[in-house]
């Protein structure tokens, strides 16, 4: 698969690492395009028909599947999978032992925290209306929540950790339970050891 495999200048690529990985899926588009500066480590497997802008940087034993389009800037730690067909922006960071099922849409500037599961399929195994979450611009979520399907979380949200998220989140949003409920807006949120004026900064 090496004549699929296009990547940039300035390439960190540890041993142990796959590259355009064969997917037994029918797909028409079977390159992968890396751009400048990868640092991609060990136990990492990249499929084939994905595009991935610069700067991208694996932990260890990260998949990613075929058919995503992925942004400049992101970072994904160890034991992560991006499934096929996700929307992945720019400045993107996502933690260790996250899983991101199929299409999923993650906007520029959103963190994922580590353990961070999502579904994609209301009814499991029906597979008529798959579609993953959407996480706007500057989302945050938290440690160890789950997302389910179709839901939207808005602009620069914050997700508590633990949270089981049911339905949409509006924008600039505190939430967080099992179910997620919205609390206050995140411009209310206080520095708990007052070091700071506002512990959560909008970029």
């Amino acid at each position: 698969m090496k004549k699929y495999i296009k990547i940039g200048k300035n390439k960190k690529i540890e041993r142990g690492v796959v590259l355009g990985y064969a997917t037994a899926r029918k797909i028409a588009e079977k390159s992968l395009s890396i751009g400048n500066s990868p640092k991609i480590r060990s136990g990492s497997v990249i499929y084939n028909g994905s595009r991935i802008g610069d700067n991208f940087e694996t932990g260890h034993n990260v998949v990613v599947r075929e058919q995503n389009i992925i942004g400049d800037n992101v970072s994904i730690w160890s034991n992560s999978v991006i499934d096929y067909g996700c929307r992945i922006g720019n400045n993107v960071k996502i933690h260790a032992n996250v899983y991101i099922p199929q299409f999923c849409v993650i906007e520029d500037g959103v963190f994922i925290a580590p353990g961070v599961s999502m579904a994609n399929d209301p009814c499991p195994v029906c597979t008529k209306c798959m579609r993953g979450p959407i996480l706007k611009r500057g989302a945050k979520i938290g440690v160890n929540v789950t997302l389910l399907p179709h839901i939207i979380i808005g602009e620069f949200s914050l997700i508590g950790a633990g949270s089981v998220v049911t339905k949409d989140i509006p924008a600039y949003s505190l939430a967080y339970g099992n179910p997620a409920v919205v609390t206050k807006k995140v411009t209310q949120i206080k520095c708990k050891t007052g070091q700071v004026k506002r512990p959560y900064v909008f970029k």
